[in-house]
């Protein structure tokens, strides 16, 4: 089984959109199809809602792969800020 951490750019992502820019799903569309059809789980849950807000912490699980969604890391954050 595939493990992806993904780390997150703001406060939560949807599960589609999540899906897709793992790579799980080559587009949107076919992201929303997969959570419509049950193949989706969000923290051992089966999930349904297309759009859920997916935040740090959170683990979703689809045929052959695992998300794990990961907080920002702080250093980048703090590099950021240091620019001028």
């Amino acid at each position: 089984m595939d493990l992806i951490d993904f780390e997150l750019r703001g406060e939560h992502i949807t599960l589609d959109a999540l899906l897709k820019a793992t790579g799980v799903s080559p587009s949107g569309g076919a992201a929303k199809a997969l959570v419509a059809a049950g193949g989706v789980q969000v923290d051992g849950r089966d999930e349904l809602r297309k759009t859920c807000k997916i935040r740090a912490g959170q683990v979703v699980a689809v045929t052959g792969c695992r998300i794990r969604v990961v907080a920002p890391s702080a250093g980048g954050a703090s590099a950021a800020q240091a620019l001028p």
